[in-house]
């Protein structure tokens, strides 16, 4: 059949000759297949010239040997781009779209090499990593932003360390690593790690809290602002009284830290005994310099405060001769102002304790009340809570659930015969629910208050006086409301207010200098505040007031910065300064004198950064506004002011720092841990509290702000002790 082909003596003379020629193609070649089998891209088929035999023939046969030109019809010439020789030969050369890399083609051998490129091209929008790549924890370990695979080896040691953070995070006992659970999951994990004992477990977190201890220390040392402390005591399961020390500070990099930097022992809870171990505390610490230190207003603290500052006078650690290191907490006096004021309804708040006490007793009764919600169609999802009475702010949130459930009590009490026979206050009447609501309404501010000048995270110093003056006008308007129950309440809190802050001497006037230093609000906005309470003249008198000791702190910041080296010169230094200063002579006898003394009386500028900070705007009200960022930005400008916001910004305005550690310290010495000894207890809560604040090369479930909320969330368990 093949002598049927008229081409056939043609096509088969040239194959045999294997010579090149794009000008014939063998016809029984599909047009659709390449040489290598590439169904996308068709490939000439070389063949020599023209054999005698076909010499002869007509021009029409010679036409039918002359090859198609077709286009490249492959999906990889949509990602290159092919080179053209300048020369007008065949260059077979393409560049990458992405990349621009530039690789070669061929007719014998396909397009393979470019799909490969394609596939692994990085730039490639639509590139997918199918590499083997470490967790995103351990990029630490290879280069930043570097997702390929890293080399890793198995380290005993690494593994430790990270064991230790575990246990001292997470609050085990050192008991866990012996355990059945944690030994089978470390077999499966990584067989290759050895196992410790609690005793090894217990000795390699005392040398974790003792190289952090150092890092702390390193970090203190290294910069020269003051540190704001905040303290108060506590008795453990065992009996022991604790005392714990938190220092708060802004670095170089206007970051705010809280460092509990001590959880010792005392003798006892008497001023004396707290003042010698603060002092003890300050001295193993090298802390120098002190800004300010905060209190309960335990009148123990009195006697820790007088103790300090004679101590601490004698070293010159202070501001203004410490006529401000003394803060109170300012959540303890709210404690106090709103006791005084609930103290009037507290028949209606016993009536409501007792009815949630009787619900919460039993599940039976739990259950039937929640059928007594359904039936009342009441939608909330909340359960009851039992409030502690000492604890304002728990009282406040039973209050709160309690009369969304108003309805259904009352069908309970319908169902159930013996709730008011049970009920020694007697069952909760309309009277109550409105003096609940009433009073939850009215407490609203002040548990917002109380939450926000609760944290220690972040700057609460200039929020102070905001919070302040919302509370005493809310007591000046309710005092004069028409409801007897809020007006007898409100009154009765606006004295216990007067007793802490009525009179401005009774105001530390650090926090009200944190306010001036917001560059939003400035002197501007305590005149404000003051001229909606008081008369003119009173307004005048007090800013001048807040203005002059603005002036002082600066004049002490500036002579700090200004006080001379204590520097001896030799005698060849002495020679070239005199040298320098004949030089000097000579070149200004050559200047005429009277525009040498124009350009020195244009030249001083009189106004001090206090008087240009206040006489410039106030920034823009914006509730992304950043203090610490501003005087990062502005520090430049104002080098002392920034110097004394620095300080003064640190400054915590309640002790919610250091009581926070308590609950952790309950966690920590429960009733299965309670021979631990104070060394590892101290090891243990000021370890954790330091191996959350440093970064961590393992990624943690609870961030920074998952903690500010945390800390927020739980004011119930860290919150006020009585006073």
């Amino acid at each position: 059949m093949l002598g049927a082909c008229p081409y056939f003596e043609c096509c088969h003379f040239n194959i045999q000759r294997g010579a090149r020629n794009s000008d014939v193609v063998n016809t029984r070649q599909s047009p659709q297949m390449s040489s290598t089998g590439d169904t996308n891209i068709p490939n000439d088929v070389p063949v020599g010239g023209l054999s005698p035999i076909e010499e002869g023939t007509s021009q029409s046969k010679a036409k039918v040997c002359q090859t198609k030109k077709r286009s490249f019809t492959s999906g990889v010439w949509e990602h290159f781009a092919r080179l053209k020789d300048p020369e007008g030969g065949k260059l077979e050369n393409a560049t990458c779209n992405y990349c621009q890399n530039s690789y070669t083609y061929s007719s014998s051998y396909g397009t393979s090499m470019l799909w490969k490129h394609i596939k692994n091209c990085t730039k490639n929008p639509n590139f997918q990593d199918t590499r083997q790549t470490l967790p995103s924890s351990y990029q630490s370990l290879s280069q930043e932003g570097d997702s390929s695979l890293a080399a890793w080896k198995f380290d005993q040691e690494l593994c430790r360390e990270a064991l230790n953070r575990m246990i001292i995070i997470d609050e085990l006992p050192f008991k866990f690593v012996e355990r059945e659970g944690f030994r089978h999951f470390c077999s499966v994990m990584q067989p290759r790690f050895k196992l410790i004992g609690l005793r090894t477990v217990g000795r390699d977190c005392l040398a974790m809290y003792a190289i952090e201890k150092k890092k702390l220390k390193d970090l203190l040392h290294k910069t020269d602002q003051r540190i704001s402390l905040t303290t108060d005591a506590w008795t453990s399961l065992q009996n022991i009284s604790y005392m714990c020390l938190t220092a708060h500070f802004i670095d170089h990099d206007w970051k705010l830290h809280k460092r509990i930097i001590n959880f010792c022992v005392i003798s006892s809870h008497k001023g004396e005994a707290i003042g010698q171990a603060v002092e003890s505390c300050m001295i193993e610490w090298g802390i120098e310099k002190v800004c300010t230190i905060t209190v309960d207003n335990a009148s123990s603290n009195d006697t820790v405060v007088g103790y300090l500052k004679k101590k601490i006078s004698n070293r010159n650690g202070f501001i203004l001769d410490g006529e401000f290191f003394h803060m109170r907490c300012c959540a303890h006096i709210l404690n106090l102002i709103v006791k005084d004021g609930i103290s009037e309804v507290i028949d209606s708040i016993s009536r409501i304790r007792g009815a949630v006490r009787y619900i919460r007793s039993s599940p039976s009764r739990a259950q039937r009340f929640k059928f007594s919600v359904e039936k009342e169609r009441i939608t909330c999802k909340s359960l009851l809570c039992l409030d502690v009475p000492t604890r304002w702010n728990s009282t406040y949130l039973m209050l709160e659930i309690a009369l969304k459930f108003q309805k259904a009590f009352e069908r309970f009490g319908e169902e159930d015969v013996l709730f008011m026979a049970e009920l020694k206050d007697g069952c909760p009447n309309d009277d109550d629910w409105d003096n609940a609501r009433v009073l939850t309404q009215f407490l609203k501010s002040f548990y917002e208050a109380t939450l926000r000048l609760s944290g220690s995270l972040y700057v609460t110093s200039n929020s102070y006086f905001h919070e302040i003056f919302k509370i005493e006008r809310l007591l000046d308007e309710s005092s004069k409301s028409g409801d007897t129950y809020l007006s007898i309440m409100a009154f009765k809190m606006k004295e216990k207010f007067d007793k802490y802050w009525g009179n401005i001497d009774k105001i530390n006037m650090m926090l009200l200098l944190a306010v001036v230093l917001d560059p939003r609000f400035k002197l501007k906005y305590i005149k404000f505040c003051y001229s909606k309470l008081y008369a003119s003249e009173k307004v005048s008198a007090l800013t001048n007031r807040v203005y002059g000791v603005f002036q002082r702190l600066f004049v002490h910041y500036q002579s700090l910065a200004t006080s001379p080296p204590n520097k001896v010169q030799n005698l060849d230094e002495i020679e070239v300064d005199k040298q320098n200063l004949d030089a000097c002579k000579q070149t200004i006898d050559l200047v005429d004198s009277d525009f040498v003394a124009f350009l020195e009386e244009e030249s001083v500028d009189t106004k001090s950064e206090v008087d240009k900070y206040l006489e410039e705007g106030c920034e823009k009200q914006d509730p992304k506004f950043e203090i610490l960022g501003w005087w990062k930005v502005n520090s430049s400008r104002y080098k002392i002011l920034s110097k004394i916001a620095r300080d003064v910004l640190a400054i915590p305005v309640s002790t919610v720092a250091s009581e926070s550690a308590f609950s952790t310290g309950g966690r920590i010495l429960d009733q299965f841990r309670s021979s631990l000894t104070p060394k590892l207890v101290e090891c243990l809560i000021c370890g954790q509290d330091w191996l959350r604040a440093s970064p961590l090369p393992i990624e943690v479930e609870e961030k920074l702000d998952e903690l500010e909320e945390f800390e927020s969330g739980n004011i119930l368990f860290v919150f006020l002790l009585l006073s």
